[in-house]
């Protein structure tokens, strides 16, 4: 307790009217007093790591306040009662807060409400500066993370802009091309149209071989952009990406059947197997060779949708699978664990037979359970 701070200080004061405004928790608690002989009721408000407490609800200042960094909050048994005062002992509901300060007493509290006890237990419990300046470091890194994610787009905007500028140009361009034409155009038919035609045939012909020409002034003028895209580097760039992209989705597409057989045709029938009245093998040996191994179909599907997805770039899923690395690195320390498990049940006749129906199903295609256990350490 902090008896040295003066209360008519006005920092603490304004501390204590920000507490009985924004506190976590505010409420009336129970104190018991220095000697141990009596309890006085106060009115408690916690602000981060100061508990501060008033004698009543409408004080504007407080009595005193207690630094709750580094402390340790924990529900305390009720005391033994005298029998006159059973009835109404049997109602309240004790916690402590044991400070780590050199000569500092521990404050008993109490309450009528378990709930509202617990509340005020994990309210103490949880008030750190500590735990604030972790949640401020997280979030710090996620708004460098987006700063990132901002300066990026800058550029990507960018660029898109820069295309946009050289498409309105070729455009211009190609407009200015064909009012040209029309106006060569209009100039021929008005020069057929005042000179007399004396064969309506020959007429007719012309107009066939300039639609022809024109058709065909227009088809090469598209080829040749065709052409000039095809042979422009970022043609070859989105080849070259289409390629790997679907490479890997190929190469995920496979590693999440092959996890899907070993779940449907071992996992789960294994696991139905430890429920029976006679049991080839235990719950603790089924979760010890199978460790985690139904974790990565479910984790990893979004690989085979993302890709198919414009919305959903390819580095956003390397991002998701990140936290799946985690799953791996167990699997890796314990798989040779694994296989010493395996190698140990199959020593049981009743196990082994088991084992060799399911190994013997078609989508298993004569590989062994060992067989599929290894998957997940070439697919990292």
């Amino acid at each position: 307790m902090q008896k040295g701070m003066r209360l008519n200080d006005g920092h603490v004061a304004h501390l204590g009217l920000l507490a009985k405004k924004d506190g976590a928790r505010r409420g009336y608690l129970s104190k018991r007093s220095a000697d141990n002989t009596k309890w006085h009721t106060k009115w408690f408000a916690l602000l981060q790591n100061m508990l501060f407490y008033f004698e009543t609800d409408s004080s504007s200042r407080p009595s005193g306040l207690y630094l709750l960094e580094g402390c340790v909050c924990d529900r305390a048994p009720s005391p033994k009662p005298p029998l006159s005062a059973k009835d109404s002992l049997e109602k309240q509901h004790y916690f402590t807060v044991n400070f780590n300060h050199e000569n500092q007493k521990s404050l008993e509290l109490r309450t009528e409400d378990a709930k509202d006890c617990d509340e005020w237990v994990a309210a103490i419990a949880h008030a750190s500066y500590r735990n604030l300046a972790t949640e401020h470091e997280a979030l710090m890194q996620k708004y460098l993370h987006l700063l990132q994610i901002v300066e990026t787009e800058k550029t990507v905007a960018k660029q898109l802009r820069q295309q946009i500028e050289d498409g309105e140009i070729e455009i211009e361009r190609l407009k200015a091309e064909i009012a040209s034409l029309l106006k060569d155009h209009e100039r021929i038919q008005a020069s057929q149209s005042s000179a007399p035609s004396d064969d309506d045939s020959d007429i007719k012909k012309i107009k066939k071989v300039q639609s022809f020409l024109r058709g065909w002034l227009c088809r090469r003028k598209w080829k040749t952009i065709i052409q000039d895209y095809i042979r422009s580097p970022h043609a070859d760039s989105m080849r070259k990406r289409n390629q790997v992209v679907f490479s890997m989705l190929e190469a995920e597409a496979e590693y999440v059947q092959q996890l899907h057989i070993l779940v449907n045709n071992f996992l789960r029938p294994l696991r139905m197997a430890a429920s029976s009245k006679k049991p080839p093998i235990t719950h603790d040996d089924v979760s010890s060779i199978f460790l985690n191994r139904s974790v990565p179909p479910s984790g990893r599907e979004p690989w085979l949708v993302g890709p198919q997805t414009p919305a959903l770039p390819t580095a956003d899923l390397f991002d998701i699978l990140l936290p799946m690395l985690n799953i791996y690195q167990e699997f890796v320390r314990n798989h040779q664990y694994s296989l010493q498990i395996l190698a140990h049940c199959k020593q049981n006749r009743d196990f082994d037979k088991l084992l060799k129906h399911y190994e013997a199903k078609p989508d298993c295609e004569e590989r062994t359970l060992e067989t599929f256990l290894t998957y997940p350490m070439f697919q990292v």
